[in-house]
């Protein structure tokens, strides 16, 4: 059985996602994705810090993706409940309340790349569910259960669905 097959046999959960605000470093990523971990680094020290924070679970948001196939952009954040007070070189992404399909991704955070892969080349084909096209193309959420230390638990990847 090959990786993505065995990525992809688990059936996700559908989950009707509230709408949220998320604040954070943005940036944008040129044909590869090696560039994110120096960006979480960059991150990871406003948890919990960060003005008008909800709860502790961070994400990792991929927007204009389904735009452009050589570039996307990713914000790697946490949930806020308005803007004031955000420091200076943050941005922030409004997610729309919608439904998605939710995988966990029970691997190292390395390999989530190809979770998010085979979700979009094996499990979306044959789902009879279509990627919604307004809002995000997708997030990673990062419970309080992700140990930053050994890059694995608590992460799961909501795709917004239609259909």
């Amino acid at each position: 059985m090959s990786k993505s097959a065995a990525v992809t046999r688990e059936t996700p959960r559908f989950e009707d996602g509230k709408a949220m605000l998320v604040a954070g470093l943005a940036e944008r990523h040129c044909g590869t994705n090696t560039g994110i971990p120096a960006q979480w680094q960059r991150f990871a020290p406003h948890i919990g810090r960060v003005p008008g924070q909800v709860g502790r679970t961070a994400y990792g948001v991929v927007f204009d993706s389904l735009k452009d196939v050589h570039s996307f952009g990713y914000l790697a954040g946490v949930e806020v409940s308005d803007l004031r007070g955000l420091p200076g070189g943050f941005g922030h992404m409004e997610i729309p309340a919608q439904r998605y399909a939710v995988f966990p991704h029970h691997r190292h955070v390395s390999a989530l790349a190809g979770t998010i892969d085979a979700i979009c080349k094996d499990w979306f084909p044959s789902s009879g569910y279509r990627h919604a096209s307004d809002g995000v193309d997708l997030f990673e959420r990062y419970s309080e259960a992700f140990d930053p230390q050994t890059g694995t638990g608590g992460i799961e990847t909501w795709i917004p669905i239609v259909g």
